[in-house]
C-alpha cells in the first residue's frame, strides 16, 4: 500500500500512467475511490494521481490538522515529494476547497490548470440565494455526527446520488466514507463551512472547468455556476443526470469532459 509522510502525515497515494499529471482530491469524509473509473481511463494519456487526505481513506488519522490550509500544505508537500509540475487539479467537493486554499497559499506555478466537481465558492456565506449550510443545518450535521456517523453516512448516500447506487457501488462508498472518525467529519466541515474563496477565484490565472450535477441537493447549481463567473478563464459543464457524485454517476462523460479539458492545457 503506497504511503509517504507529508508534514507529519502517512498519506495513502495510488499513481499510475506517464505523461502530464492530474492530481485528484476527495470530498470530506470521502476517500480516492470516488476516483476509480478516472484513474484508470485517464491513464493511458495521463500521469493519474490522488491521495486520501489526512483522517480519510487509508491515510493516518493525525491527533490535528484537519483545516484546509492544513490538507493545502499536505498537497503541496505531496506534489514536491513527487516532483509534479504542470498538474492539473481536480477538486471534488471540498477537495475544489483544498484547490483554492492551495493557490491562495502556493499560487500557480505548480499548475496547469483547476477542475471544480460541484462545489460552490463560500459554504457558510450569502451569495444572494442563501448560504449552503447556514448555521442551523451546520449545527443538526454536526450532532448528527457526533451522535452516530455511520447514520448519518447512510442517510447523506439519499442526497448525494440522482438515482441510487447500484449495491455494489454502494457498499464500496460506504465503506470509504466509514473510514473517516466523527471527531474528523465534524473539525472538517466546520473548517471548511467558514471559508470563503471568492476574491481568490478572482485571482485565478489558469484556466478553469466547472462541473454541476443537475440534481443536486445540497447546494444550488447556481451557485456552483457562479464560480466559473469569477474566474477569468473558465468553463461550466452542467451533467444532467448527476447529483453531487459525478464521478461515480457519469464517470464515462466526466472522464471525457476532463480529457478534452485537459487536453487544451
Amino acid at each position: 500500500m503506497p504511503t509517504m509522510r507529508c508534514n507529519g502525515a502517512r498519506l495513502y497515494y495510488e499513481d499510475r500512467g506517464e505523461g502530464r499529471p492530474v492530481v485528484f482530491l476527495h470530498g470530506a469524509w470521502a476517500g480516492l475511490r470516488y476516483f476509480d473509473a478516472q484513474l484508470g481511463a485517464l491513464a493511458d494519456e495521463y500521469r493519474t494521481v490522488a491521495l486520501d487526505f489526512r483522517g480519510h481513506g487509508r491515510s493516518e488519522v493525525t491527533a490535528d490538522g484537519y483545516t484546509l490550509p492544513q490538507y493545502a500544505r499536505d498537497v503541496e508537500a505531496f506534489c514536491e515529494a513527487l516532483a509534479l509540475e504542470d498538474v492539473v487539479l481536480v477538486g471534488w467537493s471540498l477537495g475544489a476547497l483544498v484547490t483554492w486554499e492551495y493557490v491562495e497559499r502556493f499560487g500557480t506555478d505548480r499548475l496547469a490548470g483547476l477542475v471544480d466537481v460541484d462545489m460552490e465558492a463560500a459554504p457558510g456565506f450569502d451569495d444572494g440565494e442563501g448560504a449552503t449550510y447556514d448555521p442551523e443545518r451546520l449545527l443538526a450535521i454536526h450532532e448528527a455526527i457526533q451522535r452516530d456517523h455511520l447514520a448519518f453516512v447512510e442517510r447523506a448516500f439519499g442526497d448525494l446520488f440522482a438515482t441510487p447506487p447500484s449495491e455494489d457501488v454502494r457498499r464500496r462508498l460506504f465503506d470509504e466514507e466509514s473510514r473517516c472518525p466523527p471527531l474528523v467529519k465534524s473539525a472538517i466541515v466546520l473548517d471548511a463551512t467558514l471559508r470563503d474563496y471568492r476574491e481568490t477565484l478572482r485571482g485565478v490565472d489558469v484556466p478553469m472547468l466547472v462541473c454541476a450535477g443537475a440534481d443536486e441537493t445540497w447546494r444550488t447549481v447556481a451557485s456552483v455556476e457562479r464560480v466559473a463567473a469569477l474566474v477569468p478563464d473558465s468553463r461550466f459543464e452542467l451533467f444532467a443526470g448527476s447529483g453531487h457524485c459525478l464521478t461515480v454517476e457519469e464517470p464515462e462523460r466526466f472522464t471525457a469532459v476532463l480529457r478534452a479539458f485537459a487536453a487544451t492545457l
